[in-house]
């Protein structure tokens, strides 16, 4: 089952004091950016939070799941996104741990 496009424009907008949140679709699912760095992922209408020291401390008892098969585990967030300011806090944790994205290769070479 797909994600729906307007719950990621509400987790978008919970999130958008964490920093430059913009979203983008990825085979049929999202991911969800800040600063330039993926910081989430939306599969079947769930929220799962790339994992982070940072944030496993800030969440305290974690659940953790894949987002699709095969995939690494990550924080699924189940209710918690409701509360904007929690979410925009695990959001900038979250960011502030991830590594600069690689610059892309010049595929017109």
């Amino acid at each position: 089952m797909a994600s729906d496009e307007d719950f990621i424009k509400f987790l978008v907008e919970q999130m958008e004091l964490a920093g430059a949140i913009r979203y983008r679709k990825m085979f049929g699912e999202y991911a969800i950016y800040c600063n330039e760095k993926v910081v989430a992922l939306v599969c079947d209408n769930k929220l799962f939070v790339k994992p982070t020291e940072g944030g496993r401390a800030f969440i305290g008892e974690v659940v953790e799941a894949p987002p699709y098969q095969g995939a690494k585990l990550s924080f699924l967030i189940e209710e918690q996104f409701d509360d904007k300011e929690w979410l925009c806090e695990l959001i900038t944790i979250t960011e502030k741990e991830l590594p600069v994205p690689k610059p892309k290769k010049d595929r017109n070479i």
